[in-house]
């Protein structure tokens, strides 16, 4: 479905236009009847030549209310611009022009209405001239002017062909599955509770579906969906939408919220994007300057952090930092308008960059600015690339959000990259969210951190196998998912070895001096004599010093069975056997047994048993154990 919208100054004709285009009256509130103005957003339906159904947004043309005309016009797929043959080109007429060319409008009409007021056929060319000329430079360029009274009828049909022709040309929508309504209205029926209203981006909604609203991030249900009073089970990115819903109040909900789906968009406070300033604004824009920024359906006070200059001029074009005081919910490529808060003025607009910047950069970086020019010039292997050198470790869900590509198109171009060595793949999972991938670049960088680090461990511990994987993953910027990941993929590439909650590099070895080894060895010989009664772990560290006897457990030379015993290895595999065999021949052993046929203590016998239930070898039962699996 293609949403069409108007635009041009107060009292143009915009609503009788659409009214005898559609048999509707757009203005639905009492004020705007009473006025004969329209104030705030209207909306129409009406079938083409050839069957489409196409709606109809219709913004008020007074200067102010262009606040509401930009809440409503973001979406449209094309424009009708209208201008009243008996008044030519007015103020509003420029300003809405200005924002549709912000907004890169690419497709549209210019409607010279009230035709039939204008007897002199000169003065209607002369304003189909100015007309022309007015759109010259800008995204209407060439759009055809076409000449109508809604009053007569003339040139209504010939306006409904034309609106078919042009929205034949039109791609079908993207649909990234990531579905999102800004709301340009909300309000209660009776009987039915709250309803918003709006045009679905990017994904489809379904009847039933949990839904949530941002920023806010109260949650609800989609307990109905229409468009155009049509009922309907399933919508799909560009109908104009009303969803009602449930679990949500009126006052839960204000005109700029997004309804998406849970955990697909993130609000943000910061947004990097391009600025491109009017070529007529009244004012330069200064570093740090507040601005009204409006944003798909939303309008806040935001600060413009100008980056690579202190000012821009009109007409210039930079880079900024957007830091709006209210959250907004946007995706890369989405466009937006600057606004002076007083006095009321568009000054100037752009496209979103980066919905998620990781920090406040460095005004004259020109690294930063760099990869700014990169993603305005939106080549898609780039996009992907900075995208994922942004998320370091990523999963494809995230990817997706980043790069705002279709799945098969990024599926595409991380299939290219991969084969040309730039992306390395973590994990491959059906689920978008449990497949994970980073660039070489990064893991590159990130690899020989760890190596490093790990080195840098083992020259000042020689005596220590390994460090703890809480200690590594303290100097990584990495959840414990992504961590995990970046572990055993290093570990699946023989460059470390996971152990418990150590890890050490796969290349080191524990060497003891010839000092060392002999207090090693004059420790181990009463180990050897006294085998099911040795020194406990106290005596051991006073003997040795804790890097030593850690040392000594790292390299198997002894094995800590609990905190406070430790026995050779032999000893641990004679006992082990001998504690098999027993259960096998009667069914169980018990800590008695044990000590007895060992001629130990109760400390070393109940530590040694519970040593084997730990690693899975035994199963306590009472006061006994069996085997935990006849064949162990």
């Amino acid at each position: 479905m293609h949403i069409v919208g108007t635009a041009g100054h107060v009292d143009h004709g915009k609503s009788t236009l659409i009214s005898a285009l559609t048999g509707i009256n757009p203005d639905r509130l009492k004020e705007e009847i009473e006025r004969e103005m329209t104030i705030d957003l209207g909306f129409a339906s009406m079938t083409l030549p050839g069957g489409e159904t196409i709606g109809i947004i219709d913004v008020p043309g007074h200067r102010d209310f262009v606040g509401n005309m930009l809440s409503g016009i973001g979406g449209i797929d094309a424009v009708l611009l209208v201008i009243a043959a008996n008044e030519g080109v007015s103020a509003q007429t420029r300003e809405h022009l200005a924002i549709l060319d912000l907004l890169e409008i690419l497709r549209g009409l210019i409607v010279l209405t009230k035709c039939d007021l204008v007897a002199d056929r000169e003065l209607l060319e002369l304003v189909e001239l100015e007309a022309q000329e007015l759109v010259e430079g800008t995204s209407l360029e060439n759009a055809p002017v076409l000449r109508v009274s809604a009053k007569t009828g003339e040139g209504l049909e010939q306006l409904k062909l034309k609106l078919a022709e042009l929205l034949a040309e039109i791609p079908p929508k993207r649909d990234l599955n990531r579905p999102r309504l800004p709301v340009d209205r909300v309000f209660t029926l009776s009987g039915f509770g709250t309803v918003v209203t709006g045009t679905l981006l990017d994904g489809s909604f379904v009847l039933g579906d949990e839904v949530v609203c941002l920023p806010s991030g109260k949650t609800g249900r989609i307990r109905g969906l229409q468009n155009h009073n049509r009922k309907l089970q399933k919508v799909t990115p560009g109908y104009r939408t009303a969803i009602n819903l449930n679990n949500l109040s009126k006052e839960d909900i204000q005109r700029g919220d997004v309804i998406a789906l849970p955990g697909t968009y993130i609000p943000t406070t910061r947004l990097d994007a391009s600025i491109r300033l009017l070529r007529d604004a009244i004012t330069e824009v200064k570093h740090n300057m507040s601005l009204k920024v409006y944003a798909g359906a939303s309008e806040t006070l935001a600060r413009v952090r100008l980056l690579g200059v202190e000012a821009l001029a009109p007409g210039e074009e930079g880079f900024v930092q957007l830091e709006p005081e209210q959250p907004l919910v946007a995706v890369r490529g989405d466009h937006y308008v600057l606004r002076l808060p007083s006095p009321a003025a568009t000054i100037g607009g752009g496209v979103i960059l980066d919905t998620q910047p990781a920090r406040r950069y460095r005004r004259f970086d020109e690294v930063t600015l760099a990869r700014l020019e990169q993603l305005r010039m939106g080549k898609r292997a780039d996009l992907v690339m900075q995208a994922l050198d942004q998320l370091n470790v990523a999963n494809l869900a995230a990817l997706t959000t980043q790069t705002s590509l279709p799945a098969a198109e990024l599926e595409k171009q991380l299939s290219e990259l991969e084969d040309a060595g730039e992306v390395i793949f973590l994990t491959r999972q059906p689920t978008p969210s449990k497949t994970h991938l980073i660039s070489a670049q990064n893991w590159q960088s990130l690899s020989k951190y760890i190596l490093s680090t790990l080195t840098e461990f083992h020259h000042n511990n020689p005596l220590k196998a390994g460090i703890s994987r809480e200690q590594l993953k303290s100097g990584l910027k990495l959840t414990q998912e992504q961590f995990d990941l970046v572990l055993g993929m290093l570990s699946q590439q023989g460059e470390l070895v996971e152990r418990g909650t150590l890890v050490w590099a796969a290349s080191h070895t524990i060497l003891l001096t010839p000092q060392q080894e002999a207090q090693a060895a004059s420790l181990l010989a009463r180990f050897t004599e006294s085998p099911y009664s040795p020194p406990d772990v106290s005596e051991a560290e006073a003997d040795l010093g804790l890097d030593l006897l850690e040392g000594l457990i790292a390299t198997d030379r002894l094995v800590r069975v609990s905190d406070a015993v430790l026995f050779m290895p032999g000893t641990v595999e004679v006992m082990k056997v001998w504690v098999r065999d027993a259960i096998q021949a009667n069914g169980s052993v018990s800590l008695a047994q044990f000590r007895d046929h060992f001629q130990t203590s109760r400390k070393y016998a109940a530590a040694f048993l519970e040593y084997l239930d730990s690693i899975g070898y035994t199963l306590r039962k009472g006061d006994v154990r069996v085997l935990r699996t006849i064949n162990t």
